[in-house]
């Protein structure tokens, strides 16, 4: 009850904060609502005006860094807000004011266990960079090294476990009161959010993603990260190398320095596929100010707190329902869409189709340069009710990525398309990953995992049955008899069924 009445005054806060925005849209859902909206919309008077998604993003950005980051999230998920209020969102700016460089120090000396002095030659007590989560301080090492060190904000681990408890209590109250809401997956949703933050706020975490990526690309040139500073990199405390470049969306000074714009959107395209479909591991935060580009022409990533993952079957079938869709396949898009279980099967895959051709006609139909797959996947998204399709939350992620992707080649090039200048990467994955030789691959993969599990499988079975015949389980006699079993000390007959599926595989195995 305590935790509830928190919650409240926690909620009243907020409402009072959004009603100065004229944006307390987000809390109608809630039941029993109406009233107080109605009475907080008459007592405070909107301080400024705009579209609902610009009032929204004011709001949260007075609400600090807990509710920034929800706005980040929810400008993936255009089925809950809409897709004016969503854009609005996906131009949220995590900036807040900075801490001071003595609790920059503070955490640093704590976390390394050493001075700031013996750790760095110099150390910027001024940040160049200040966000809702962390900010950064350049400095150079005592051996003379270009550094950047990333630091927490002081208490910012308790201000975000409180508000997504909030959260987390919200979410539950609309799926409980709201079951048309629940295909949604508002607390799925949190919970997602939840994760993402928690393991941005370890910063150990974000090194270890920084040194996969680079792992990835080791053998791709053009693409860099920066290195990382193990020994100066804690939970709390992140040091890589100092980066040197022109942000990616400075179309001018990237001219200036000499820089091919159609060659760097090329590889920007080439670079973000690969992620995807080549290694299932992608940067999920690509916005302008995360990627530059070096006096050498390499694309630079930073800030790898959030990435997205995706396996390999998603990325199959994904890759084949865009194929499908670029080929105005729309049957075969449907299929896919039936196939990864996507949409339940009891709906029409002919009636899917026709909805499928609705969504991609009016946008293949347009130039090529202004053809959004991002905008395809979120118009996609919008059908979901009508077809009980479930939220896809990795394919939310992607599609935020992808969007932000083909903003910054529309910046760059005005008039090409990003996703058709990597026209070649995506017919030469088709060939390897969606012929019938990469379907026979997977199957002898999923096989040979299915072997390596069967002896556990075959000893758990055969535990099972010995308890029933034991004694340790009992069923009704009506139920032994339905299942063929009699309570015997012989052998499980599972144990026998087991051998005899072992024994098909393995012929299976050595025909093929």
């Amino acid at each position: 009850m305590a935790g509830a009445i928190a919650n409240l005054r926690r909620l009243y806060a907020i409402a009072r904060i959004l009603a100065r925005y004229d944006a307390l849209f987000p809390l109608e859902p809630l039941p029993a609502a109406a009233l107080p909206l109605a009475v907080l919309r008459r007592l405070i008077k909107p301080a400024v005006g705009g579209p609902p998604g610009e009032r929204l993003a004011g709001a949260l950005q007075a609400l600090g860094p807990s509710f920034i980051k929800l706005g980040q999230t929810l400008s993936t998920r255009p089925d809950l807000l809409g897709e004016d209020v969503a854009g609005a969102l996906a131009e949220l700016q995590d900036h807040l004011p900075p801490f001071s460089g003595a609790e920059a120090r503070a955490a640093i000396e704590e976390q390394l266990d050493a001075s700031v002095e013996d750790l760095f030659g110099a150390f910027e007590d001024e940040p160049t960079a200040a966000a809702s989560i962390a900010q950064v301080h350049f400095a150079v090492t005592t051996d003379g090294r270009e550094v950047a060190v990333k630091v927490l904000r002081p208490g910012i681990e308790q201000a975000f476990a409180a508000d997504i408890d909030l959260f987390i209590w919200l979410a539950r109250i609309v799926e409980r009161r709201r079951p048309e809401l629940r295909r949604l997956k508002p607390l799925d949703v949190i919970r997602t959010f939840e994760e993402s933050v928690r393991l941005e706020m370890d910063l150990r975490l974000e090194a270890a993603a920084a040194q996969e990526l680079a792992e990835n690309f080791a053998d791709d040139p053009g693409y860099r990260v920066p290195e990382v500073d193990w020994q100066r990199t804690a939970r709390r405390v992140l040091t890589v190398e100092r980066i040197a470049g022109v942000p990616i969306d400075e179309r001018d000074r990237l001219l200036a320095a000499g820089h091919d714009l159609e060659d760097l959107l090329a590889r920007a395209g080439a670079i973000f596929f690969k992620q995807v479909f080549r290694d299932g591991f992608f940067h999920a935060d690509q916005h302008p100010g995360n990627l530059f580009v070096d006096e050498d022409g390499n694309l630079v990533a930073v800030d790898f707190g959030i990435m997205g993952r995706l396996d390999a079957p998603t990325r199959r079938y994904l890759g084949e329902m865009l194929m499908s869709f670029l080929e105005r396949n729309y049957r075969r898009a449907a299929e896919v869409h039936f196939e990864a279980g996507y949409v339940p099967s009891h709906h029409s895959v002919e009636v899917f189709t026709q909805a499928l051709r609705s969504i991609a006609e009016p946008i293949l139909d347009r130039p090529q340069n202004e053809i959004s797959i991002a905008k395809l996947l979120a118009h996609l998204f919008q059908v979901t009710e009508t077809f009980d399709m479930e939220t896809q939350p990795q394919l939310l992620l992607l599609q935020k990525t992808m969007l932000v992707t083909e903003g910054v080649g529309r910046t760059l090039c005005p008039d090409l398309n990003v996703w058709f200048l990597a026209q070649a990467l995506v017919d030469d994955w088709v060939a390897d990953h969606m012929g019938a030789e990469a379907r026979l691959l997977e199957a002898a993969d999923e096989i040979a995992g299915g072997l390596r599990r069967l002896p556990r499988m075959v000893e758990n079975m055969e535990r099972s049955a010995e308890a029933l015949a034991g004694g340790g389980v009992r069923l009704h006699p009506e139920a032994l008899e339905a299942f063929g079993a009699a309570p015997s000390r012989k052998k499980p007959a599972a144990v026998y069924f087991a051998a005899a599926v072992l024994a098909v595989i393995l012929g299976v195995v050595a025909l093929s």
